[in-house]
Parts: C-alpha cells; sequence; structure tokens
C-alpha cells in the first residue's frame, strides 16, 4: 500500500494491467475523490446496496440499515468498503460511517453513489471516492442486501473480496488480488523508465 501511494499513479498501474489483457479494471469515471490530493489504497470489502420501492416506509425486515451495519462493522485493517448496485438518487456513506470506519483503522470507501456530511468527512480525512455530494438520505431509498460478496459496476469492473482498491486524481483502479504484487512490480518499472526518459 505504501508503494502505491507514494510511488506510483492509477494510469500507470491500469496500464500495467492493459498489457496484461486485464482491461475493464477502472471504476466508472464518475467516482472521484472527495479532494484533488485524496489517494485510497487497501483491501476491497464489497458491499451490495439495492433500491427500496418508492413507497416504502424502510427496511421491510423492519432493521432499517441493519445489514449495512454489519457490513461497516466487519471492516478489518486496511480494508476499503466498496460499494455497487444501487441507483445514483441517495447517499450511500456520511461522517458517522467515516467515523466508524476510521476506529476500526479501514482506508476509506468508494461509493459508485453519492456521500454526504461533506465537512465532516473532510475534517476527518478519511479518504471517500464518490460520484459527488448529495444530502438525501438512503433509509428510505435503499438497503445494503450484501457484503463479502463480488461487486460489478455499470461500466463492466468487477470487484472481489481481498482485490487491491487504487484511487487518486485520475480515478479509482482495482487490482485483482492474484496479479497484485506482479502488477504492482511492474508498475514500479515501468514508471522508473519514464522517470529515466524524462531525465534525457
Amino acid at each position: 500500500f505504501a508503494t502505491l501511494t507514494t510511488r506510483l499513479f492509477t494510469a500507470v498501474v491500469g496500464d500495467v494491467m492493459d498489457t496484461l489483457g486485464l482491461r475493464h479494471q477502472f471504476l466508472p469515471p464518475e467516482i472521484r475523490a472527495l479532494t484533488p490530493q485524496m489517494i485510497i489504497a487497501g483491501r476491497a470489502m464489497p458491499v451490495i446496496e439495492s433500491d427500496l420501492p418508492e413507497d416504502s416506509d424502510g427496511d421491510s425486515d423492519g432493521e432499517d440499515f441493519g445489514l449495512m451495519f454489519r457490513a461497516l462493522d466487519s471492516l478489518k485493517k486496511n480494508e476499503v468498503y466498496v460499494c455497487a448496485g444501487a441507483s445514483p438518487t441517495y447517499a450511500l456513506w456520511g461522517g458517522l460511517m467515516s467515523t466508524r470506519a476510521m476506529k476500526l483503522a479501514a482506508a476509506g470507501a468508494v461509493m459508485d453513489g453519492f456521500h454526504r456530511d461533506t465537512r465532516e468527512i473532510l475534517a476527518l480525512g478519511f479518504p471517500v471516492f464518490s460520484r459527488g455530494a448529495y444530502a438525501q438520505d438512503q433509509k428510505l431509498r435503499g438497503k445494503v442486501t450484501d457484503f463479502a460478496v463480488p461487486a460489478m459496476f455499470p461500466n463492466g469492473a468487477m470487484v472481489s473480496p481481498g482485490d487491491i482498491i487504487f484511487g487518486d486524481i485520475d480515478g479509482v483502479v482495482a487490482i485483482p488480488k492474484d496479479v497484485a504484487t506482479g502488477v504492482v512490480r511492474l508498475a514500479v518499472e515501468k514508471v522508473s523508465g519514464e522517470n529515466t526518459v524524462r531525465r534525457m
């Protein structure tokens, strides 16, 4: 993770995976960091969110946010909460969730949707990548239906538990866990070569 955050950037990691035939590893381009300086690197803990019916009064099993809290509480050190599956009509992440994730030493959160409580998250300094800020609550509109399972994104990218999530100002890329060490090594070699060309 330190190598990713201090020596590499998403463009070079994506280029390396292209050469390995892994051509669909970037998450949708609308998913951006809250600030240009924000970087995220950690192991994916995917979460599936589903929309509720329009006239819903909340979670049908009477446990509003129940599975979401279990997913959040399951985060381990250096893991990234990666959420997909919902329509972009409400916030999937907020300030209290960021506080809890920080307490668990998680590496950050990546949403295929919106976050809220932006000022609080920025004050915490917790890495969050999303489609933007939008305060509308998920309570009556969506719920977590599963977690620690593969998550599919609209552009065809797939994130499985344990994959490496790496994000910076240029986007978010998922590195399959079984090739992560090799991808990082090749990316470091590529950066070294590019630096040599710059000096020349």
